[in-house]
This record gives C-alpha cells, structure tokens and sequence, in this order.
C-alpha cells in the first residue's frame, strides 16, 4: 500500500510538470517563431519480487513515472504576411543568428520579427543585431547595417537611401535615390544537427551550440547562406508564427487532468486501506 502511495505520487508530480509544459505552450500560442513542447514520460525503476529462470517468469512491480524528456518540435510554423521590410520568415530549416553587443554572445532564434534601430542596424526587439555578411562583397561576416553605405562609384554622391529589400537568399539589396540599387550585405542562416540541445534564453532566443551540433563544428561555427547546406529561404515582410496547435493542447490538458485525477484517487484508496488496516486494532 506504501508502494501505491510513492507510486501514485510520482504520477502527480509528472503530471503537474506536463500540465506545466501544456500551459506554457498555450501561453505562447501569438509568440513568433516559438516552438512547442512536450513531455516525455518513462516508466520509474520497478522492484524485483522473483528473477526469471527456466519454467518461471520474472515478477516485478514498477514504483511509478518518470519524465525522460522535454522536446521542443522544431516544426515549421504557418506564414504570415505583414507587408513590413523588416519583418523575416524562414521558410525551410535553419536559424537567424543575432549578438548581443554587450556581452558579444551569439544565439540563435526563428523569429524574425527585426527593426532597424537609429544606426541602421538590423536588430531584435531586444537590440541584439542580426549577423551575416556586413559588405556588399559578401567577405566579411558581422553585423547587418542597412544604409548607402559601400554605393557603386557610379552613384550620385549626393543619393540618399530610399528604400531596401531583402531577397529569398537573404541579400540586401539597397535602392538610392538616383535610382542606383547594389547589395549592401548578407543574412546568413545556421542549422544543428541535434536542436533538441539548444538552450531557451528567453527573448526567442536559443543558446547551447556546441552541444547541438552547429554547421561548421562545434569549434569553430559558422552560419551559411539560405538555400546551400540544407537551409531554407528567406521570405521578406512575413513572419513565422508559432507551431502551437490549440487542438492538440487542449486534448492533452484533458487526458492529462484525467491522468491527474486517477492518481489522486490511487493516493486516496492507499490511504483508506491503511486506515482500515488501523482500524483492526478496535
């Protein structure tokens, strides 16, 4: 009856987690770029009452549920225009990479909701600048600033930017206002071999790529161009909207809740037994 107990209560504690994990994903469900999760369970060590040998079976009971794992499914998620410049889907596998210009840490995030802030530089809400290569020769890996600068010697030195558009294999192309148009950089993409290890940061950011495999090795990574190496492309004023799928949630938090709830009715039988059993002694 003890057994029952520990048991059961194993079931509650796994269960809390996936109802935690289910609310996190409807929580997240107009989150851009974000992955859902789920919970992976796996039987508890069970306790060994007979061993097998020739003419009798093994007998053994389990002590309960474990979780083996967290996942996050990194599915494509829908498409959705929003005519904004900035704005930047990926339409296939692979990655955004963005650094913080404080710490000079690299992550890596799917969603590509960007602004240019007062320098020209592409950024994150949170101010982290979208990498690639940063000249119009396609040479130098950096930060991605959109302006006039790197014209052809053609161009009125007195042309002003007036617009930019960035194309499926993530080039920017910049038009002057003397009609001149040149590519002014690069974004570039990153995939993992194994992306289950990245790490959340918060912020739709990802950390952890040594462990995940990134393209180039883990020593020395290095982000490609969309459309080479398996990377998709670059879709521009349009976003990727998260992969939650309300329906399946919503099935879950009930299978889960029902699971919760024979758990608690385990706990609450092993104790009326043990009651039963002290009151033998009246």
């Amino acid at each position: 009856m003890l057994r029952s107990l520990n048991t059961a209560v194993s079931g509650l504690q796994q269960f809390q987690a996936r109802m935690d994990v289910i609310g996190n994903n409807v929580a997240n469900v107009n989150t851009n770029g974000y992955k859902a999760a789920r919970v992976d369970f796996a039987d508890a060590f069970s306790q060994t009452l007979q061993f097998s040998s020739s003419g009798a079976a093994s007998m053994q009971i389990g002590s309960g549920v474990s979780t083996a794992a967290i996942k996050n499914l990194h599915t494509q998620g829908a498409i959705s225009r929003t005519e904004v410049a900035e704005d930047l889907a990926i339409e296939g596998k692979g990655y955004f990479m963005v650094r913080d210009t404080a710490s000079n840490a690299q992550y890596a995030t799917r969603a590509g909701d960007f602004r240019l802030d007062n320098n020209g530089y592409l950024t994150t809400n949170a101010g982290q600048r979208v990498q690639g290569f940063s000249d119009g020769g396609l040479s130098t890996r950096g930060d991605i600033q959109i302006d006039g600068a790197g014209r052809p010697s053609t161009s009125d030195p007195a042309a002003t930017m007036k617009s930019y558009a960035v194309d499926t294999e993530g080039k920017v192309n910049v038009y002057l206002s003397d009609g001149t148009q040149f590519t002014r950089g690069q974004i570039l993409l990153q995939n993992f071999r194994d992306p289950q290890a990245l790490v959340k940061e918060a912020n739709n950011l990802y950390s952890g790529f040594g462990a995940a495999g990134p393209l180039g090795g883990a020593e020395s990574p290095a982000s490609a161009a969309p459309g080479t190496n398996g990377l998709g492309s670059i879709e521009a004023g349009a976003l990727e909207l998260s992969n939650v799928d309300l329906t399946n949630e919503f099935a879950n938090l009930i299978s889960t809740q029902r699971a919760f709830q024979a758990s608690a009715r385990i706990m609450t039988t092993g104790d009326e037994l043990l009651q039963e059993i002290v009151n033998l002694k009246r």
